[in-house]
């Protein structure tokens, strides 16, 4: 399953209050995948808008904000549906059943699956090296990480872990428009990061025009996401945590984020 020479094209789809979906089309095969469906609409107008058809539908996790529009996509245009076997049993139907390490081509787009529990414990991520990016949905987010409903603190560092050791340049997609607040947020644990101070400015501005945050890119959130820096020492001494591991800081960061 060689990867197209030709890049391809991913569209931001946003849906709902603060979700976001992805489109991401193959111009040599012409197939377009579309990555979580919060509502079908917004989507089928962005295929609609560039003449695509939809081929395929790839799910991250169960929580409805992320599902609720698959099936009605579903029928509108027959594509076919990825999803976690793990977590089938709490998803809509699926043609395709995957798990980690598992390649697949969606027209000649490889595309790798990452288990990513924390979030949700079926949780999966998805790295398309021909597109440089990865959709994380609530694993790994901009400035920020899914609340821990599911799975342990230990389990999302892990996951993250596995997110932060793909290549710098990679587009992380993920799935929500959070970024202001965990933006707040990340400068109570580093107020000194300059990287983060300058973030932030940009945060800001680009919200009070209303565009979005969403993507980022991996290289910005090593730099600046409190939830991929928990490695760091100075944040275990801010935190009264010095000499402890990653993942035990890592669950304090969390607690912290959770009473924000």
């Amino acid at each position: 399953m060689p990867d197209t020479q030709v890049s391809p094209e991913i569209v931001t789809v946003a849906c709902l209050a603060d979700n976001y979906a992805f489109l991401v089309h193959d111009h040599l095969s012409g197939a377009t995948a579309v990555f979580d469906v919060p509502e079908a609409a917004p989507i089928m107008a962005a295929l609609a808008a560039r003449g695509w058809q939809l081929s395929d539908i790839v799910i991250t996790h169960h929580h409805g904000d992320h599902i609720d529009g698959v099936a009605e996509l579903r029928a509108a245009t027959g594509a076919k549906v990825w999803g976690a076997r793990a977590d089938a049993h709490r998803l809509p139907p699926l043609d395709h059943a995957l798990a980690e390490g598992d390649r697949v081509a969606i027209g000649q787009l490889v595309v790798h699956v990452i288990d990513v529990p924390g979030h949700t414990v079926g949780h999966v991520a998805y790295h398309l090296p021909a597109a440089k990016a990865v959709f994380t949905a609530d694993s790994l987010m901009a400035l920020g990480c899914g609340r821990l409903f599911e799975g342990s603190a230990a389990q999302m560092w892990d996951s993250l872990q596995k997110l932060a050791a793909l290549p710098p340049d990679t587009l992380v997609c993920s799935g929500h428009e959070y970024t202001a607040s965990n933006a707040r947020f990340a400068l109570t644990i580093e107020p000194d990061n300059p990287a983060l101070i300058s973030r932030c400015e940009e945060i800001a501005s680009a919200r009070a025009a209303n565009r979005p945050t969403v993507p980022s890119i991996l290289a910005t959130e090593l730099a600046t996401n409190p939830f991929l820096r928990a490695n760091q020492s100075g944040i275990a001494q801010r935190l009264g945590l010095d000499g402890q591991e990653p993942a035990v800081v890592f669950a304090r960061i969390r607690s912290l984020k959770d009473s924000f």
